[in-house]
């Protein structure tokens, strides 16, 4: 019996569990941690700047009641040192990692954020291809996923359920790690699985068990100390 592929690793919202997420020490940690990938969710901002960011607000991780689509990036910026969707980019492409994009939704702009998505890629994908680095767009939202079905990028449909994979509109899926327990996606040659978010030994393990391609985490430098051990 052939050996189980070992799947690929990418730091969700960077070095997250050893720093503050998406901030650029935890990707830097990322990078030293050995991950193959960076993972990011992407938001908005009221000028246009696409930032890197996962809540509506700043309440949680800034302790601020600034919300990000009725806030200038400057106004950001005075309360929290974010990062921009550039500035991972250039970090991602300086190091040859993989990045996955999570746009978020809803919000009030729509798909704006995947039209200045496309548009920044677009300006860097010369760089994107000389670094050799793979770039995925994900988001729970069908409706952004198959407005971006014939981008050129890979997109991922990020799947709560599993009955949501009959639906999805993508060529990779992205279910949660919870679902794995109890379920092995089929996939074929075009069809790439990203699983999130394993932290646990267990779960980083059922990823591998499962021939999941990239494995979204917390702790890179975990995750890679366990499957180097297994």
């Amino acid at each position: 019996m052939a050996p189980k592929q070992q799947p690929l690793i990418y730091a969700h919202r960077g070095a997250s569990f050893d720093h503050p997420e998406m901030s650029l020490e935890a990707y830097q940690a990322a990078v030293e941690q050995g991950a193959d990938g960076f993972e990011t969710d992407l938001r908005l901002t009221k000028d246009g700047v696409i930032i890197c960011w996962h809540d509506s607000d700043m309440k949680r991780v800034a302790d601020c009641d600034l919300v990000i689509a009725d806030s200038t990036y400057a106004e950001i910026t005075a309360a929290y040192p974010v990062l921009t969707l550039v500035q991972l980019l250039e970090l991602a492409i300086a190091h040859a990692k993989n990045v996955a994009l999570e746009t978020k939704h809803p919000v009030p702009t729509h798909g704006a954020i995947e039209r200045e998505l496309l548009k920044t890629l677009s300006r860097y994908q010369t760089q994107i291809e000389s670094a050799g680095i793979d770039v995925s767009i994900m988001s729970f939202s069908w409706c952004a996923i198959a407005r971006l079905r014939r981008s050129g990028w890979n997109t991922v449909y990020l799947i709560p359920h599993r009955w949501f994979a009959y639906l999805n509109p993508a060529p990779s899926i992205g279910p949660g790690v919870y679902l794995l327990t109890k379920w092995s996606p089929r996939k074929n040659k075009d069809h790439r699985l990203f699983v999130w978010t394993a932290n646990s030994a267990e779960q980083i393990l059922l990823c591998k068990s499962k021939g999941v391609d990239v494995m979204m985490t917390d702790r890179p430098g975990f995750a890679r100390s366990i499957l180097e051990s297994a």
